[in-house]
């Protein structure tokens, strides 16, 4: 996953609001002689059957093993894809058991055709320690969805234990992440789960200062509980990408033909004014990287203040490049999620790329909040350089937002 080994201790709120330990891990499960039922997270990208990234596969290997290693059996349950509840054989968790089998060599891998039918049954009986079954795609029931309680019953029906490492689907209340939790009598943290915690509660809950965050994507819409939560924590806010041409339109600037949301213009206005309020340094662009569409082979560098009508920004500036850097490399901590622009296209991707390398660079605790940016420190060859990449969008956004994940509320507490 290209990440280093945190540096120090644990680290939380006073009082222990973001004790990362405070869950039974899966290190402490008694395990020897039983069936675990594994929550992963092997939402892979696929293309005509074949795993285009595997990150999400490698990223639960040490749960896997910490349980194989110590005489446990593993049945591990995922969902691929939103088929709603109907079997869509394109998405199919097939492939991606034979990829674990490959993964894990002198381990027995099968693959079960159903996720709680027959097969599933039947094969989940003959389990053996050390072994590893993996159901089909859950989201192929449609109570997984619903939070059918008979569906999580019959998952229930297959283990003597559950383990959370599916870290990417905690912000969803769905069966094999909530409901069937609380049938065991233990139910543990992954050993990823683990890691997420640590660093999107604990290190960022009680960050070393400076603390940054940078924040981009197209809609504010998707980052306001996260704005204003990070009002309250962090010492300078660097905003990019579509988002950041809302809040220059709230200081009275032009935005040319970029995406808006002008119904969110009171809420811009808002969270400027609790920036002043906090004492937080929020750094909007100044010079954007403009073109006439996206689609075009050229683009120009205009003044934030002088974006001509017939041009939307596609991208930060040379200028807001170099400001946002600077933020970086001063910082302690730093946080990222979003990318400055329209980084898929070459054109529009020296602002996101050469942010994640001041990121890298800055020699801080330096965490990736899941989603575009992943792609994006990959693409700049510094993902090893990177503390921690979350595996979860969603889920990092909601808990790095102080909301609870559904995920986490039935997990056995010390």
């Amino acid at each position: 996953m290209g990440v280093r080994p945190p540096a120090g201790g644990p680290a939380g709120l006073p009082g222990g609001e973001a004790d990362v330990n405070r869950y039974l891990s899966v290190r402490d499960l008694p395990v020897r002689g039983r069936k675990i039922l594994v929550r992963v997270d092997l939402n892979v990208p696929m293309r005509e059957g074949r795993i285009q990234d595997e990150t999400r596969i490698t990223a639960v290997l040490p749960t896997l093993t910490s349980i194989l290693d110590r005489g446990g059996a593993v049945i591990a349950c995922s969902h691929l894809g939103r088929p709603k509840g109907t079997v869509v054989p394109a998405l199919s968790l097939g492939p991606v058991a034979r990829r674990l089998s490959e993964l894990l060599p002198g381990r027995t891998v099968l693959a079960a055709e159903d996720v709680v039918g027959p097969d599933a049954v039947a094969k989940a009986a003959k389990l053996r320690p050390g072994e590893i079954l993996l159901l089909e795609n859950v989201r192929f029931e449609a109570g997984e969805t619903k939070g059918d309680k008979a569906f999580a019953e019959a998952l229930r029906s297959l283990a003597d234990l559950y383990v959370n490492d599916a870290f990417g689907a905690c912000h969803r209340a769905h069966v094999s992440v909530h409901a069937v939790a609380q049938l065991f009598p233990q139910a543990a943290a992954g050993l990823l789960l683990e890691r997420e915690l640590e660093y999107l509660e604990g290190r960022l809950n009680d960050p070393e200062r400076p603390y940054a965050a940078f924040l981009g994507g197209a809609k504010v819409s998707d980052k306001v509980p996260i704005l204003e939560r990070l009002l309250d924590r962090v010492d300078s806010l660097c905003v990019g990408g579509a988002m950041a041409l809302n809040f220059l339109a709230a200081q009275g600037r032009p935005a040319g033909k970029s995406l808006m949301e002008p119904d969110l213009a009171p809420v811009c206005e808002a969270i400027l004014g609790r920036a002043v309020k906090n004492n937080v340094n929020l750094l909007l662009p100044v010079d954007h990287v403009a073109a006439a569409t996206v689609e075009a082979d050229r683009a120009e560098v205009v003044e934030a203040d002088a974006l001509p009508e017939g041009l939307a920004a596609f991208d930060i500036g040379p200028r807001t490049i170099r400001r946002f850097s600077d933020v970086a490399l001063a910082s302690r901590t730093l946080f990222w999620n979003g990318p400055m622009g329209v980084f898929e296209r070459p054109l529009f991707s020296t602002g996101t790329i050469e942010l994640a390398k001041a990121v890298a660079a800055s020699g801080g605790v330096s965490v990736i909040g899941g989603g575009d940016s992943v792609s994006a420190v990959h693409a700049a060859g510094v993902a090893s350089s990177i503390d921690h990449i979350s595996t979860g969008g969603g889920a990092s956004l909601a808990l790095v937002a102080g909301e609870k994940l559904p995920g986490l509320e039935f997990l056995s507490r010390l």
